[in-house]
């Protein structure tokens, strides 16, 4: 299922709770030894690999409630528990659990926090 979206530009999309937008990465045309694959091959596949464009806040903690100490301020502010996933990252995600969007004929995914299974890093990369 894909969802089109007539925003003008990403930073405008704000990811909520444990989400992250993915932009996929191009599968490969051809294998090692030549072969072109035909289309539908890499649509079987379960993991797919992208990289990381925005990410959500994280996980929400409820604010602790003090009943013994009533003269401190009551915070109505949430807390939350920061994910993994940094922009720019190379991440490896199970392609179940996500939900297509197409942003000025893009593709892209929202993809769970719990659905990653591997993060890669490269500091160099935007040096």
């Amino acid at each position: 299922m894909s969802f089109h979206i007539d925003s003008p530009d990403l930073s405008k999309l704000i990811m909520v709770g444990d989400r992250v937008l993915i932009k996929p990465r191009l599968a490969e045309e051809r294998t090692r030894a030549g072969l072109y694959l035909p289309p539908g091959v890499h649509e079987k596949e379960k993991l797919y690999s992208g990289y990381v464009i925005k990410v959500g806040p994280g996980y929400p903690v409820p604010a602790v409630q003090d009943i013994d100490e009533p003269w401190k301020d009551k915070q109505e502010e949430v807390k939350y528990v920061p994910l993994q996933p940094r922009e720019g990252d190379l991440a490896v995600y199970l392609q179940s659990s996500v939900f297509e969007i197409e942003l000025k004929s893009e593709k892209y995914v929202i993809v769970p926090h719990s659905a990653i299974l591997l993060l890669i890093r490269d500091t160099d990369l935007f040096d």
